[in-house]
C-alpha cells in the first residue's frame, strides 16, 4: 500500500510540473489557479488516503467535503446553502459510520466482530470531561471498551497477562486515548477516523505465534495513540 501511495504522490507532482512547464513554453494554457483550486489540497490527499489499510471513512468524508466546496467555488452550488448543510451532513455521516462500522470491512472486521461476540466479562472505562488511568498489572486481560468524550483514557497493558487474542474497542470524541501494549503481542488496527486518527508508535512482537490485540477505534475530532 505504501508503494501505491508513493506512486500516486509522484504522479501528482509530475502532472503539476508538466502543466507548469507546458504553460511556460507556450505548449499549454492551463490555469492551475482556477476558482476553488485550494480544494485540491483536501481532495487529493484524501483520495490517496483511500489506498491505506485504515482510515478510509475519514478520507471519503474529506473527498465529499472537498468536492462540495469545489462546486460552491464554481457557483454550481450556493456557498450559503453549503455552510448550512455542512454540519448536519457531518452528523449524519458520523451516525452512519457508528451503525455500520462492524459490518463493513474485510478479514480484520470479521475477526473483531467474532472477538466482541465471544468476549468474557466486561471491562468498560469512560472519561467524560475527566481522565481515567487503567492498569492491568499481573491481571488477566480479557478485552476492554474505552471511551473518551472531552476527556482522556490511559490503558496500560505492559504487565498484563494475555493468554489469547483480545479486542479493545476505543471511541474518542473530542478526546484522547492512550494504549500501552506489551512487546510480546501483535497489534492490528481497524480505524474509523472522522477529523481524527490513530497513531501507532508501539514496538510489538514480530513472532508468528504471538497473541494479537485488535484495536477497533472510532475517532471523531479525537485520537487514539498506541505505544
Amino acid at each position: 500500500m505504501k508503494k501505491i501511495e508513493s506512486v500516486l504522490w509522484g504522479l501528482v507532482f509530475i502532472i503539476i510540473g508538466l502543466i507548469i512547464a507546458g504553460n511556460v513554453l507556450g505548449i499549454t494554457n492551463i490555469n492551475i489557479f482556477f476558482d476553488g483550486w485550494w480544494t485540491l489540497f483536501i481532495i487529493i490527499p484524501c483520495f490517496i488516503g483511500l489506498f491505506k489499510n485504515i482510515g478510509r471513512t475519514g478520507n471519503i468524508i474529506g473527498i465529499l467535503i472537498g468536492i462540495v466546496l469545489l462546486l460552491a467555488c464554481q457557483d454550481i452550488l450556493r456557498f450559503e446553502l453549503v455552510w448550512k448543510l455542512l454540519f448536519p451532513g457531518i452528523l449524519i455521516i458520523i451516525g452512519i459510520s457508528f451503525i455500520f462500522r462492524d459490518t463493513i470491512g474485510g478479514k480484520i472486521t470479521k475477526e473483531i466482530k467474532e472477538l466482541n461476540k465471544n468476549r468474557i466479562g466486561t471491562n468498560e472505562y469512560c472519561a467524560t470531561f475527566s481522565e481515567q488511568n487503567v492498569k492491568f498489572d499481573d491481571d488477566k486481560f480479557t478485552g476492554a471498551d474505552l471511551t473518551a468524550v472531552f476527556g482522556g483514557v490511559k490503558c496500560d497493558l505492559r504487565k498484563a497477562i494475555i493468554e489469547e487474542n483480545q479486542i479493545i474497542n476505543a471511541t474518542s470524541i473530542f478526546g484522547g486515548i492512550e494504549i500501552f501494549v506489551p512487546e510480546d503481542v501483535k497489534v492490528k488496527i481497524k480505524s474509523t477516523p472522522i477529523f481524527g486518527g490513530v497513531s501507532d508508535k508501539s514496538n510489538y512482537s514480530k513472532e508468528e505465534q504471538a497473541h494479537i490485540i485488535y484495536i477497533n477505534a472510532t475517532c471523531i475530532f479525537g485520537g487514539v495513540e498506541i505505544r
